[in-house]
């Protein structure tokens, strides 16, 4: 059988591309944390290096856009977690199979597991057709399970795993228990006493009771009696149990590679649209943003940092939505504003909208037009260590000469509160120069700063300035807007609330 459809992450390209290793830029983005959490539970799929590997192409998110908005349909979702939930189930029984030693109990869990596979396959592509898939993955994969389903290969499977089921099924014999001596002999017509004992206790039964059944341990290894029964057994039986040895042997590698390898890649949409749906459910928007290959325009509406979002969501917090827009020849946001207003969050965000949006999944923002860069570049303050031989202004200016090296174009650069270790002279002039050369070289950038001047330096640099409550300017709005910076202008309404103005000052010392 020809294979035509391979992934449905991939449109052109196999998972062996995948960086096993996290971006060195997670854990300033926190998308470790994001990435852990909704990762939770599904760690037998090894997911990790599916969110480490953004895409580059627009046509490459477009192509997860189309299978994440179908999976979004819950006819289709069904469906598909149906088929999970199977193959999940095959995997127990291949793992049981894997932990007990006895060789026909191996066997008897290791058919069981076959049976489950061919279940799942042929439920779903009989099933999926019917839900009708708009995106070119998942109707590539239909057409490939019609004809794998109907290839001679698996209705084979499917034959030999029913026939051997039935045969099993049919297996009976008589065991004759005396003293310590028990005997297996093949069924010539003898009473079931199990029948006429269940009729008999039938009638003390008063309905529901409690179960006192006992509960088998796991896994559920034969005693060496039961062992030695079903040695018995097989040999009386030598023509069905061989065929189930052979079967084992034969069929070792029954799973087929492009069904176990869509079982695992469905799962990247499934734990990331079930982590969505949780701030969904509290009413926070997520969209499916439009995407460009070229820096151009660049424009988000109600975002927010989905990791912040998932705290204040579970210590029952509100959460601030922040917008933003770039047009030509805007390259440059530059993010001043009173200590602890939301600078920092807002630019957190704005690499978390790039790269998720990279990895062609919905993203947190009611509306978005975003860039998809080649690199994202973070530099966050880093506290000071006995290990590092340099001093921290020092270890700021290698660590932007290694982005600034590395960085195109094409790339996003995101910059918190650099320079803070050197006076404001100093970082001022320093960071005059960094932002001079990010903008020619042309790359998208995020600069969270103490230095309103550098919000002012051309027409590539856009003034973004964290609020405060104009009738009280201790209170923090965390809202990011479009202005000019008022850093001076938060003092003196500081200074004129705490009475700490050159007046208010004069007239204390003349007290």
């Amino acid at each position: 059988m020809e294979k035509t459809f391979q992934s449905i992450l991939f449109e052109d390209r196999r998972a062996g591309e995948l960086r096993a290793a996290e971006p060195t830029f997670f854990s300033d983005l926190r998308l470790d944390a994001v990435v852990e959490e909704l990762l939770s539970g599904r760690e037998e799929y090894d997911l990790a290096p599916f969110f480490h590997t953004p895409l580059r192409e627009p046509g490459e998110v477009t192509y997860r856009q189309e299978v994440a908005r179908d999976l979004e349909r819950g006819e289709v979702r069904e469906v598909v977690e149906d088929f999970a939930r199977r193959m999940r189930a095959m995997r127990e029984c291949l793992s049981l199979a894997g932990k007990l030693h006895h060789e026909l109990q191996k066997q008897r869990w290791f058919l069981d597991a076959a049976g489950v596979y061919c279940e799942a396959v042929r439920s779903l592509a009989r099933e999926l057709p019917q839900r009708e898939p708009a995106s070119r993955g998942l109707r590539a994969l239909s057409d490939y399970l019609a004809g794998y389903a109907g290839s001679e290969e698996f209705s084979g499977l499917e034959e030999e795993v029913r026939a051997l089921r039935e045969d099993l099924a049919g297996v009976v014999y008589t065991v004759h228990i005396r003293g310590n001596r028990v005997r297996v002999d093949t069924y010539e017509g003898e009473e079931d006493y199990g029948d006429e004992i269940e009729r008999v206790f039938a009638r003390f039964a008063r309905g529901a009771a409690k179960d006192h059944r006992v509960r088998f341990r796991d896994p559920p290894e034969l005693s060496h009696v039961e062992e030695r029964i079903l040695e018995l057994v097989a040999r009386l039986n030598p023509d069905v149990f061989g065929r189930l040895d052979e079967f084992c042997r034969r069929r070792r590698d029954y799973l087929d590679e492009t069904v176990a390898a869509f079982d695992r890649e469905v799962q990247f949409y499934l734990a990331y649209l079930e982590y969505a749906g949780r701030f969904r459910e509290a009413g926070l928007p997520f969209c499916y943003p439009e995407v460009s290959e070229e820096v151009g325009e660049t424009r988000v509406e109600e975002g927010f940092d989905l990791a912040l979002a998932a705290s204040l969501l579970r210590e029952g917090g509100s959460v601030v939505k922040n917008g933003f827009h770039l047009r030509h020849p805007e390259r440059i946001l530059v993010v001043t504003g009173p200590n602890q207003g939301g600078k920092t969050t807002f630019a957190r965000m704005v690499g978390q909208l790039h790269y998720l949006a990279s990895l062609g999944l919905p993203v947190p923002a009611a509306e978005a037009h975003l860039h998809i860069p080649d690199a994202i570049f973070t530099h966050f303050e880093r506290e000071e260590g006995v290990e590092r031989l340099r001093s921290k202004l020092e270890d700021d200016l290698v660590r932007l000469h290694e982005i600034l090296r590395e960085a195109t174009g094409e790339s996003l650069i995101v910059l918190n509160e650099s320079f803070s270790s050197t006076t404001l002279e100093d970082a001022a002039r320093i960071g005059t120069d960094l932002l001079g050369r990010i903008e020619r070289l042309g790359a998208l950038c995020v600069c969270v700063t103490f230095i309103d001047e550098l919000a002012t330096l051309g027409e590539e640099t856009v003034s973004m300035v964290g609020t405060v409550d104009p009738e009280d300017p201790s209170v923090r709005t965390f809202r990011i807007v479009r202005k000019p910076p008022e850093g001076l202008a938060y003092a003196l309404a500081l200074a004129r609330k705490y009475g700490l103005t050159y007046e208010d000052l004069k007239r204390r010392v003349k007290r």
